[in-house]
């Protein structure tokens, strides 16, 4: 039986969980400090020429008006070692994400999580305006892949690994 949307939040919110998605950390260095906010909406393949990807942010968030600043974003799909530290990366408390996370920052401000299966340079090429959240579609510069580690998704309201 089909529940009204607009009567039982409750019911999107777990019928969306029951869809994996990626799971990607955006970041960047800002004034000589690594940010960074996880992102449960991550897509890859929105286009190959340009080379584009996107994720949705709420626009509550008081991270992403930070990151949008710099110029190229690192993108970082979690993988299974990030597992751990996934529910620390996703704080709300945006000090301390990293604390205790491997990562480098490259010359342009991109900052990348070690072990990640694939690492994207990226700038933002548009943000649409949807609901609640900002659609984010960046442009990829440049880019590394590491099949060896598997990534996580968020599924059910958790993070997860892949079964194959």
């Amino acid at each position: 039986m089909l529940v009204s949307v607009g009567t039982d939040v409750t019911a999107l919110r777990q019928a969306f969980a029951g869809f994996p998605s990626g799971v990607a950390a955006v970041a960047a260095d800002i004034d000589g400090t690594p940010t960074v906010m996880v992102v449960s909406s991550f897509t890859v393949g929105v286009s190959q020429n340009p080379p584009l990807v996107m994720f949705a942010v709420q626009r509550s968030s008081t991270t992403w008006p930070v990151l949008a600043t710099a110029p190229t974003l690192g993108v970082s799909v979690l993988g299974e070692a990030h597992a751990p530290k996934a529910r620390q990366l996703a704080s709300k408390e945006r000090h301390g994400r990293l604390t205790g996370v491997a990562s480098v920052a490259v010359p342009s401000g991109a900052v990348f999580l070690d072990e990640a299966p694939v690492l994207l340079e990226c700038s933002v090429e548009n943000v649409h305006a949807a609901g609640d959240h900002d659609i984010v579609v960046l442009r990829v510069l440049a880019l590394h892949d590491d099949m060896a580690h598997q990534p996580l998704v968020w599924y059910r309201s958790g993070f997860t690994t892949l079964v194959r």
